[in-house]
C-alpha cells in the first residue's frame, strides 16, 4: 500500500513538473513565432532562461514550503514565481517587460500550470475507475 501511494505521488510531482515545463517551453516558442523572432535554438534560449530560472525558483519554494507540487495551489505559487522572477531577470538582461507582456505571460502560464494540474487530477480521477 505505502509504495503505491509513493509511486502515486511520483507520476503526480512527474506530471506537475511536465506541465511546468511544457507552458513555459510553450509560452516562448509561440510568443517568439507571434512576433517573428525566430525559433532558432539560440533565440529561444534568450527568451526562455529567465522564465527557467522563475520556474526553477518556484519549484525550489514548493519545497522549502513542503507543498504537493500537483496541487492547484502550486501551480498558482509557480506560476506567480515563473513570471515575477522572469520579468525581474529580464529587465536585468535588458529584454523588455511591458505591462501587456506581463499580463500574457501571467495569464497563459496561470492558465496552462494551473489548467494542466487540473486535467492530470480529472485524468488520474478517470484511470482510478
Amino acid at each position: 500500500m505505502a509504495h503505491d501511494q509513493e509511486a502515486g505521488a511520483g507520476r503526480r510531482l512527474g506530471a506537475a513538473a511536465a506541465v511546468d515545463v511544457g507552458a513555459v517551453l510553450l509560452f516562448v516558442i509561440i510568443g517568439r513565432a507571434s512576433h517573428n523572432h525566430g525559433e532558432s535554438p539560440a533565440g529561444i534560449a534568450s527568451t526562455l532562461w529567465p522564465f527557467a530560472c522563475g520556474l526553477a525558483a518556484g519549484w525550489l519554494l514548493l519545497r522549502l514550503a513542503r507543498r504537493p507540487p500537483a496541487s492547484l495551489a502550486s501551480g498558482v505559487a509557480v506560476c506567480v514565481a515563473t513570471v515575477a522572477v522572469g520579468m525581474v531577470l529580464r529587465v536585468v538582461a535588458g529584454q523588455g517587460t511591458a505591462a501587456a507582456f506581463i499580463g500574457v505571460a501571467a495569464g497563459f502560464l496561470g492558465a496552462a500550470m494551473v489548467g494542466g494540474r487540473l486535467l492530470v487530477h480529472l485524468g488520474g480521477r478517470w484511470a482510478g475507475r
